[in-house]
C-alpha cells in the first residue's frame, strides 16, 4: 500500500532534520575536553581503549537476574511515542528491513571492553526514518523484555536522539556470524559503540520517541545519564 503524501513529506522533513542533528555536538559538558584512553585511534578518532577500561577476549554476561526466552514467532518490536507512523514489527518484518554489517567495540561500565565485534542487524536510524518522529522529539526510551525479578519493573534506558541515530547504533540479531545468544540479549538487542553498553537494551521490545528526557533503569539508580566512555562518565555527578 502506498504511503500517504503527507507522511512522505513529513519523512523527508525528518530526514533533513536528522542530517542536521547528526552534525551537532551531543554532549556540551565534554565539549573541548580531550578524550582519555590508550592505544591507537579508532575510526572515530578516539583511543581504542577508553580510560579505566581493560580489554577482554571473552564476552561477560550481565543482566538483571533473568534471561527471557522469546520465541521468534512471538517476538515483536513496538515503535511508538511522538511519531507520525507508529509501527509494530514482527520478526519477519524486522528481517525484511535493510540489513547492515558492522565491526565495533563494546565497552561495559564495569571496566571491560571487547574489541572488534562483528554484527549484523538494522540501523536505529532506519527505524527512526520509518517512524517519522515529530519535530519536538529530543530523546528515545528503549524497553527490554526483561524485568527486575519479582517486580513489574522492566529494563529501560534512555538516549538523546542525536546519539541513537548515529550510524553504528544497531538493532543486532547476529554476532560473529551466529544468531545473537540469548544470554546477550538474543534474539535482538541494541548496541551503542560510542557509549557504555548499558545504553543498548538487551531483548529489546519497545522504542519510544519523546520530547522530554525520561531516565531509564540504571540512570535513576545513580548511573550517568550520558555514559561517555572516554570521559570516565560512569555515575551521576
Amino acid at each position: 500500500m502506498a504511503e500517504k503524501p503527507d507522511l512522505v513529506q513529513r519523512r523527508q522533513k525528518y530526514i533533513q532534520r536528522q542530517i542536521e542533528l547528526d552534525k551537532r555536538a551531543v554532549n556540551v559538558q565534554f565539549r573541548g575536553l580531550r578524550p582519555e584512553g590508550r592505544g591507537p585511534l579508532n575510526r572515530d578518532g578516539m583511543p581504542k581503549l577508553p580510560v579505566g577500561q581493560h580489554e577482554v577476549s571473552n564476552w561477560p554476561v550481565l543482566d538483571l537476574g533473568e534471561q527471557p526466552n522469546i520465541p521468534l514467532d512471538r517476538w515483536q518490536l513496538e515503535v511508538c511515542g511522538h511519531v507520525a507512523n507508529p509501527t509494530m514489527f514482527t520478526w519477519e518484518q524486522f528481517l525484511a528491513l535493510p540489513q547492515v554489517e558492522d565491526v565495533s567495540d563494546f565497552h561495559c561500565v564495569t571496566t571491560w571492553s571487547r574489541y572488534d565485534n562483528h554484527w549484523r542487524g538494522v540501523r536505529f536510524k532506519m527505524i527512526a526514518e520509518l517512524a517519522v518522529p515529530d519535530d519536538d522529539v529530543r530523546f528515545v526510551l528503549c524497553t527490554g523484555y526483561d524485568f527486575m525479578p519479582g517486580t513489574p519493573v522492566p529494563y529501560t534506558t534512555n538516549l538523546p536522539i542525536e546519539r541513537a541515530i548515529e550510524d553504528d547504533v544497531l538493532l543486532v540479531h547476529t554476532w560473529e556470524g551466529q544468531p545473537l545468544p540469548r544470554e546477550h540479549g538474543g534474539p535482538c538487542r541494541m548496541i551503542t559503540p560510542k557509549l557504555y553498553a548499558w545504553k543498548g537494551a538487551k531483548w529489546i521490545r519497545k522504542i519510544e520517541f519523546l520530547s522530554d528526557d525520561l531516565k531509564g533503569f540504571w540512570e535513576v539508580r545513580g548511573y550517568s545519564n550520558t555514559a561517555e566512555p572516554w570521559f570516565d562518565d560512569r555515575y551521576a555527578k
